[in-house]
């Protein structure tokens, strides 16, 4: 048992990061009363934490591989459970915003380390059980923080959605400091802090683009102007890294198709996989009038699905060439999402059902092997680099997605509602049915019209839906017909990592695991 302990130590942070994606997004209204505050407001909350995440997930990834990715990661579990504290605490929707974002610093520390730590702790047949369990941590995660936050929400406080992680962050970092093996301290790189800038800066821009369209249109002065910007602040980051001796992305590597192809896989995975599952848990607690306990459960057949394949999926798939289980991940995600498309206004939760265990194989076959094969695509000494590659373009895809679904759905609902006649205002109105704000709608019509304007609303979120489902499954098959025609290898690192180009564990002079 006591082997298991490192493995152990980097699940439970991965857990705690990943389901705080989704954990505040159930308690939003309740935060919203307690607060005093819009519900508009409250949405930085969510955006702000995917944001920092993502932003910094490359450059901390980078600065793992000078510092050592032990101290890293354990100084991100020290920084996440400090900032959940302030979270918590937090009196104001500023300040609680303000802590979400260093909470996304130490979450980026954490997720940007965690892969390379397992290449390091564990070789041959359990680095491949252990990237299974660890990619089915991922998969779990991200579907049970509606469940367990719904619960915390509805039986304590909003509260201990964020205080919740502080025995579990204490216990991690118990384990982590006595069991985890980390890299020496290097000397010969230093950080690039240009290049962090400019990413951060691109990544930012481009989000902040895609909620601004959501919310002004495609159209928009300010929207165009973001993606300008975005667009220029990209041009700008290519051309600092090209000049840099020790860049925070290797573009060597991104000239790669095999590498390349994988990043963009990573970004539609996270895309058409999860960033459905906020609007989903939504419309279940708007629509359909469930408790948020209710409402997060019924994403347990895509989570408990997802974790029974990633764990067969390491143990099994790790002599398979990565591009069969990554894009064969993606195909099933797509077809999941193609028979998600048949929930209708009086379907009901089960017309998803179908579609979340087709779509949840897809995650857990896909995402363990996406961690191992970006390790693999690397030298070894760009192995924190490689594995904060993969992790910043799936947390850019969730990123990116959940305002890009928030923008398709409250276009469908706000043509359904136009349709109708029934609403004054029917993009205000889209607007507010697509953040869960249904109820207030509907109380302001006058009372002989609500009957008949509570349908038009089930039947335009369904709607909605259908059309987001159809794009993210078109979206998925297409990124999972490239991964199968462009990524090219030899099976992932997994059982033996001792092939050439990949991070393999090997016994340093001192008997400590170094890759």
């Amino acid at each position: 048992m006591r082997k298991w302990m490192p493995l152990l130590a980097v699940c439970l942070g991965t857990f705690m990061l990943l389901i705080d994606v989704t954990i505040v997004s159930v308690a939003l209204p309740q935060m919203t009363d307690s607060l005093d505050t819009s519900f508009s407001a409250l949405q930085w909350v969510v955006d702000v934490y995917v944001l920092v995440l993502a932003a910094l997930l490359m450059a901390l990834g980078s600065l793992s591989d000078l510092v050592g990715d032990r101290r890293v990661y354990l100084a991100g579990l020290t920084v996440f459970a400090l900032s959940s504290l302030a979270c918590g605490l937090a009196t104001s929707s500023e300040a609680l915003i303000a802590a979400r974002g260093v909470q996304g610093l130490g979450a980026a520390a954490m997720f940007a380390t965690n892969t390379a730590l397992i290449a390091r702790n564990y070789e041959g047949r359990d680095r491949g059980i252990a990237f299974g369990m660890w990619g089915a941590v991922n998969g779990a995660a991200a579907a049970a923080g509606p469940i367990l936050g719904g619960i915390l929400t509805e039986h304590l406080n909003w509260r201990w959605i964020f205080l919740v992680n502080l025995p579990v962050a204490a216990v991690a970092l118990y384990i982590g400091a006595r069991f985890l093996a980390g890299s020496e301290t290097r000397t010969d790189r230093r950080v690039d802090l240009p290049g962090t800038v400019g990413f951060t800066l691109v990544a930012t821009l481009l989000i902040f683009a895609l909620i601004r369209a959501g919310e002004d249109g495609w159209g928009a002065g300010n929207t165009l102007a973001l993606f300008g910007g975005s667009a220029l602040a990209l041009v700008v980051f290519l051309l600092v890294e090209r000049g840099r001796r020790d860049p925070m992305l290797d573009l060597g590597l991104m000239r790669t198709p095999s590498f390349a192809t994988l990043m963009a896989g990573a970004v539609i995975f996270s895309a058409a996989a999860f960033a459905n599952l906020v609007f989903v848990s939504v419309w279940a607690q708007s629509v359909l009038g469930f408790s948020p306990v209710k409402a997060g459960l019924i994403l347990m057949p895509f989570s408990g699905v997802s974790f029974l394949a990633a764990g067969l999926g390491g143990r099994f798939l790790a002599n398979v060439p990565p591009q069969f289980p990554i894009g064969g991940g993606l195909l099933l995600i797509g077809a999941g999402s193609f028979l998600e498309m048949f929930v209708s206004g009086t379907s009901g939760w089960t017309g998803l059902l179908a579609g979340f265990l087709v779509a949840g194989v897809g995650v857990g076959i896909a995402s363990p092997i996406l961690a191992s094969a970006a390790l693999a695509a690397a030298p070894p000494d760009r192995a924190g680099m490689a594995g904060g590659a993969a992790n910043t373009f799936r947390q850019l895809g969730f990123a990116l997605g959940i305002p890009a679904v928030g923008t398709i759905l409250s276009g469908a609902v706000a043509a359904k509602l136009t349709d109708s006649k029934l609403f004054a205002d029917a993009d205000a109105a889209a607007e507010l049915v697509t953040g869960g704000q249904s109820g207030a709608v509907l109380g302001a019509l006058p009372a002989q019209s609500r009957a008949a304007a509570q349908r038009v609303v089930e039947d335009a979120y369904a709607a909605g839906l259908d059309r987001v489902f159809l794009l993210g499954g078109l979206v998925a098959v297409v990124a999972g017909a490239l991964v199968l025609l462009l990524v090219r290898g030899a099976a992932t690192p997994a059982p033996g990592g001792d092939r050439p180009g990949a991070p393999g564990v090997k016994a340093s002079e001192e008997g400590v695991p170094a890759v």
